[in-house]
């Protein structure tokens, strides 16, 4: 028998021996990636692919970059620096090796890092800025078989492993874990069983140690049908992904939603998204949108006859440290908002505006925008700012909804095909001007150049040597516009191809029914991946229904949200119910949560299963009122510094000198000196109440909104405030220690218990807990699961969290009043 055994081995190793090589078809060098296809062979069970090349021989890749197109295979190999590259291709019979097929010498080229997103230091993404990946990073793959499956334990998770790719960003999303994450999407991905109101959401508390990539392999990897939503996010890179017909809640393809830092999208395919309810959004909401977030670069993405391409801010009301980079991005035949542009500074370099139908790039609430270096073919009205100009020429009523006006600066850049534009001229257009036309690149704008709604000013951010853009080399026009059509959107251009070619494209803003019918019918030409599963994790499930996060009027009852357990998971807790008028139905029998009722406040809850097999699964939802504010908004200085999610402090100086007041049942020491240059300015949306906490014996004056009001005692409160936008200035020099903006719901006063606000949060080591005219009997702190970590049996309103460890928690207070509680991250 062994001697059978050893002939039968022999015969096979020469089978191997004897066999050919593959015929390699096509092979490439891309930016930071090369790739390379081959005929399949007969017999063959599957292929090894390797690379020399960047000081590395023979290196092998994971073998889901290796794919089937059915006549050909193709596989991708990423994260290369700069250099010429050998690709080997071996077939693999019986574990065992043939001979290699070797491709020619592939030149690799860098990606172009110019922008925000790389300023101070920072490198956003998984990988280095010579394209390699970062120590210690961790790589997953999406398929659309393992979307729903794929496994990872993620540091600080609050379980392990995290399974599915929302649950494993839901994991990162606290900042605890700092390993560069790569997130690598293989082929259509349809929607997930469990995404956020539609969109698949990436946040990481801002960690400034980690640093995410979510990106596309090779040239036919698409968001089909979803949405990709960016918060509270830090070091965050995305590319080489297509997004089409995207049906999220909030509408956009790619949003940058708000807090968002050091962030690079770039090399995407951005094609319509779903029809919304309005009549600009037949092709879809925004296509790539940035709100409340700065150090942002946009760059080289290809914006297929999009309606509403870059919406650039919404309400910062704030002109100050809000910087963004769009260059090299292709607007083909996109039709406006490139980008339209709210209080931002924003550089706009060596892009391709090619037939836009409504207008090019808007500037609107004092922004300052700097174009230079663009090339603009048939863009109706390059350049409009908002109440001026050629926006609001024989008598339009505008484009930009009445806003106040910005400065753009223009430089160098080559039009044709325009309707109208109009640079500044002091004889002949002294205000109803389009932009200021500079003569020289670094030429700074005088002040008493001014917007004609608004009198904003252009701010010369882009001459500040302190920025990249001053000692920044921009290409001429036309060499922008060849680079921007070989490099924008996906590797090759995708695997998308659609020519606008018909006689009205330039000027038409419909949906071009053509394209549409490319996207809905689109079908992958992708057969299988080499080593794709189902993914490993948890046998538990829990299934989310799509309206768990809900806004309804107030005394409006909610719709029913079902959540559904299964697998080997045998029950379910509930944390953060029943409270404020919704309750939960608890089916052992169907293995259902329902969550209903009518909400007197907002409520946010979690749901988690268990069982004697496999790993717990977390779901989360929430109820809010339309209009009622997610709690009193608090500054505590001592506590938080000049750091605040929504109040905003120009000019401002703590004072070195501490000092000392109670105020609330909080010791307060810390405070910000109220002096000329000091601007304190905050958004509400319904009418509040405004409290300031100053040095004990100040009974002089403050403004608010430019009007005086007196303190008595060191406090001073103002009843009735509208809402809208709000700016605490000097009246008399003061230190203020401490700052309450309370909200009505404006039926009724919001109950005592409602009123409960606890803060910092997320917190780093003491919880604060603002919870005026009522008596704390207890507290007890939970973990998400509802275990009882922590009691305290007395009335404390400083509770040291200090030995914590990091994750989400509720807090529950037990009062003379009733029973509340409230969700906390910590850090």
């Amino acid at each position: 028998m062994k001697k059978i055994l050893l002939y039968l081995s022999l015969c096979l190793v020469g089978l191997q021996l004897n066999a050919q090589a593959v015929t390699i078809t096509e092979s490439s060098g891309w930016l930071e990636s090369a790739f390379v296809e081959w005929l399949p062979e007969d017999g063959v069970d599957s292929y090894n692919v390797y690379y020399t090349g960047g000081g590395l021989t023979d290196q092998i890749i994971d073998t889901q970059l290796i794919r089937s197109y059915g006549s050909y295979y193709r596989a991708d190999v990423l994260g290369l620096s700069t250099g010429n590259y050998i690709l080997k291709v071996v077939p693999v019979i019986a574990n065992i090796e043939g001979p290699a097929a070797v491709s020619n010498s592939v030149t690799v080229t860098a990606h172009d890092r110019n922008g925000f997103a790389h300023s101070n230091g920072h490198v956003p993404g998984a990988y280095n800025l010579d394209g390699t990946l970062k120590a210690n990073a961790v790589v997953i793959y999406i398929t659309e078989n393992s979307k729903n499956t794929i496994s990872l334990n993620v540091i600080g998770a609050t379980t392990n492993p995290c399974v599915g790719l929302q649950t494993i960003l839901d994991g990162f999303k606290k900042g605890d874990d700092d390993r560069p994450l790569a997130v690598r999407l293989i082929g259509n991905i349809t929607d997930l069983d469990y995404m956020l109101n539609g969109d698949v959401v990436i946040e990481n508390e801002n960690n400034n140690n980690g640093s995410i990539t979510f990106e596309g392999v090779g040239n036919d990897a698409l968001v089909n049908g979803w949405g990709l939503r960016i918060k509270r996010g830090t070091n965050i890179e995305v590319r080489n992904l297509g997004f089409m017909l995207t049906n999220a809640n909030e509408g956009d393809n790619i949003g940058l939603q708000q807090d968002n830092e050091y962030v690079w999208v770039h090399n995407c395919d951005l094609f319509y998204g779903a029809s919304g309810g309005d009549a600009d959004q037949a092709k879809g909401d925004g296509a790539l949108d940035c709100k409340r977030s700065t150090y942002v670069t946009m760059s080289y993405n290809h914006f297929w006859d999009t309606g509403k391409s870059n919406l650039l801010g919404l309400s910062e009301n704030t002109t100050t440290e809000l910087y963004i980079t769009y260059h090299h991005n292709w607007y083909d035949h996109s039709d406006s908002r490139h980008p339209r542009v709210r209080f931002y500074s924003a550089h706009v370099y060596n892009n391709y505006f090619d037939g836009n139908a409504k207008y090019g790039s808007g500037s609107t609430e004092g922004s300052s925008l700097f174009l230079e270096g663009n090339f603009f073919r048939n863009c109706k009205y390059p350049m409009l700012t908002s109440q001026q100009g050629t926006d609001i020429f024989n008598g339009s009523n505008g484009t930009f909804s009445g806003e106040d006006g910005g400065v753009i600066k223009a430089f160098n850049n080559d039009m044709s095909g325009e309707t109208r534009f109009v640079a500044y001229d002091a004889v002949n257009y002294p205000t109803q001007f389009d932009a200021y036309v500079a003569t020289t690149r670094d030429e700074n704008i005088e002040s008493n150049i001014s917007s004609f709604q608004g009198g904003n000013t252009y701010n010369n951010f882009d001459t500040d040597p302190s920025l990249y853009i001053s000692s920044l080399t921009v290409d001429s026009p036309i060499v922008a516009k060849n680079n921007v059509i070989q490099y924008s959107g996906r590797l090759s251009g995708g695997d998308i191809n659609w020519t606008f070619d018909a006689p009205d494209d330039d000027t038409s803003y419909a949906i071009n029914t053509g394209l549409l019918g490319l996207l809905t019918s689109y079908t992958s030409n992708l057969v299988s991946i080499q080593g794709d599963t189902l993914g490993t994790g948890s046998t538990q499930t829990l299934t989310v229904p799509d309206n768990n996060d809900q806004s309804v009027d107030s005394g409006n009852a909610i719709e029913d949200m079902i959540f559904t357990w299964g697998g080997d998971a045998t029950d379910v807790s509930v944390i953060g119910l029943p409270a404020s008028g919704i309750v939960y139905t608890k089916n052992t029998i169907a293995q259902t949560i329902t969550v209903s009722g009518t909400p007197t406040s907002n409520v946010n809850f979690s749901i988690t299963t268990n069982g004697s097999a496999g790993s717990s699964v977390t779901a989360s939802g929430s109820v809010s009122i339309n209009g009622l504010p997610n709690g009193d908004e608090i500054h505590n200085f001592t506590a938080s510094g000049l750091n605040s999610g929504f109040y905003s402090f120009t000019g401002a100086n703590m004072n070195s000198n501490p000092g000392s007041t109670i105020y609330d049942g909080l010791i307060l020491t810390e405070r910000l000196k109220i002096e000329s240059s000091t601007n304190i300015s905050y958004t509400t949306t319904s009418i509040s109440t405004l409290t300031l906490v100053f040095d004990p014996a100040f009974s002089g004056n403050i403004k608010l909104d430019g009007v005086t009001y007196s303190a008595t005692d060191g406090v001073l409160t103002l009843t009735n405030i509208p809402s809208g936008n709000h700016s605490i200035t000097k009246g008399n020099v003061a230190n203020l220690y401490y700052i309450k903006s309370e909200f009505a719901l404006g039926i009724e006063d919001l109950s005592p218990l409602q009123k409960l606000k606890v803060y910092p949060n997320p917190i780093a080591n003491l919880l604060n807990i603002y919870l005026p005219n009522s008596t704390i009997e207890k507290i007890t702190i939970y973990n998400v699961i509802g275990t009882v970590i922590q009691t305290i049996k007395k009335d404390l309103r400083v509770v040291d969290l200090t030995n914590l460890e990091s994750g989400s928690y509720f807090i529950t207070l037990k009062t003379n009043r009733g029973v509340v509680t409230k969700k906390f991250l910590k850090k």
